[in-house]
């Protein structure tokens, strides 16, 4: 039954003054005009039955189960406890978790770009690496990076990333073969793959990369490709046959410079930045600076409105490298965070690059009448001879170039060619 307040539990009964008496039999309820209890007593609360076993109330000061004194005092108990245990994880905690990022030393790096800031790899590729790094690293690890020419010349680039003068380089392979052998093939490797699934697979299952990598950390030197895509050529007119190629004055450099020399072309040399003038002025017929989005950073469609393929090679134009004292100086977390971030870079450009070049072309033919080409069959048959002349030159450069030819030509064995 439900139980009133200040009633007797057996019965109901009032409670008096000297308690609840054991019951007799039914007891008449109190009438209420009668006190009870709880209004004599306005500090004695309600009445349980374990306190009408005991006695009931008595005058013993105010009701510590009652009233705001009672909550007070537990408020103040329960805030001195979580105080205390809440300072002593606080203090256990100090030495296990890294101070935050402002109480950290901030570590800036600079980095050299062969590129100017109007080519698309200047944003996707360099300036999106050093925004990612500090984002990932909490500001801790910056990178400030410098385009083309601004703090040395392309091919110095190299050198002063060995030498330590600066922490870091985004260059191509092409301006330091002679200092890593294997450069050359890492540029491209002219009449080799058709597709660039075939270079990845190379590069990063067949153990390409990690021959490039060793030969340029004996130079003190870490070295990360930072995407694969063709090299292709931009001409002013298509060629008929190899006899017109062979009439034409192509811009090019590095080792490509050898191979259009044995596919039957005039090959000169001139840095990016003159390439532009070089196809308007007539000096050159043609020219290649990366593929689609590369060659329209420099405006060369202007000039040129043919774009040809098959493409002359594919490889990993452009790396990132790291000078090895500087790897090592770095925290253990910060040497993971851009580690990782390097790999995740290649595999994600590499892909990205493929889609942007797509919509690239589709977007200079209706701009610009830009239109893709192919080069004769005489041409192409002559590429692959002498992609295979080229690979042999490249093969006795080094031990690790000569183990990357040999690997390569098993791979395309097996590709049936």
């Amino acid at each position: 039954m439900r139980r009133g307040r200040g009633l007797c539990a057996a019965d109901h009964a009032s409670v008096p003054p000297g308690g609840c008496a054991p019951s007799e039999g039914p007891q008449r309820r109190r009438p209420r005009s009668e006190p009870s209890a709880a209004a004599e007593y306005p500090d004695c609360g309600p009445v349980t039955p374990l306190r009408a076993r005991r006695g009931g109330c008595a005058r013993r000061g105010p009701n510590p189960l009652s009233g705001g004194d009672f909550f007070m005092k537990q408020t103040r108990r329960s805030f001195t406890r979580t105080f205390a245990i809440g300072s002593a994880l606080a203090l256990a905690g100090w030495s296990q978790n890294p101070a935050p990022a402002e109480a950290q030393e901030v570590i800036t790096w600079r980095l050299q770009a062969h590129l100017p800031t109007g080519s698309g790899s200047w944003n996707d590729s360099v300036v999106a690496l050093s925004t990612r790094v500090a984002e990932r690293s909490n500001g801790r690890l910056k990178i400030s990076v410098h385009p083309a020419d601004s703090l040395m010349a392309s091919s110095e680039i190299f050198p002063a990333v060995a030498r330590g003068v600066i922490e870091m380089g985004y260059s191509s392979p092409a301006y330091f073969q002679d200092q890593v052998p294997t450069g050359g093939l890492a540029f491209s490797i002219p009449g080799a793959f058709q597709s660039v699934w075939e270079a990845t697979y190379f590069w990063k299952h067949l153990g390409f990369e990690a021959l490039i990598r060793e030969e340029a950390q004996a130079k003190g030197v870490h070295y990360f490709t930072d995407k694969l895509y063709p090299t292709e050529l931009v001409l002013k007119e298509v060629p008929a046959s190899l006899a017109d190629l062979s009439k034409m004055r192509i811009r090019s450099a590095g080792a490509l410079q050898r191979y259009l020399a044995g596919v039957g072309a005039a090959p000169v040399f001139a840095p990016g930045s003159e390439i532009y003038l070089a196809l308007t002025t007539g000096v050159v017929d043609g020219a290649h600076w990366g593929a689609a989005q590369e060659a329209n950073s420099l405006s060369l469609y202007e000039a040129a409105k043919f774009h040809m393929r098959p493409a002359l090679g594919i490889g990993g134009v452009e790396a990132f490298i790291i000078n090895e004292k500087a790897m090592a100086a770095l925290p253990e977390d910060l040497r993971d965070i851009l580690s990782q971030t390097l790999e995740e870079n290649f595999w994600a450009r590499t892909v990205e690059y493929q889609h942007q070049e797509e919509k690239m072309l589709r977007e200079l033919a209706q701009s610009q009448g830009v239109t893709v080409a192919q080069l004769p069959q005489d041409v192409q048959d002559k590429m692959r001879e002498a992609g295979k002349a080229f690979r042999a030159e490249e093969a006795a450069r080094s031990p690790n170039a000569a183990e990357a030819v040999r690997r390569l030509e098993d791979f395309l064995a097996g590709m049936g060619r």
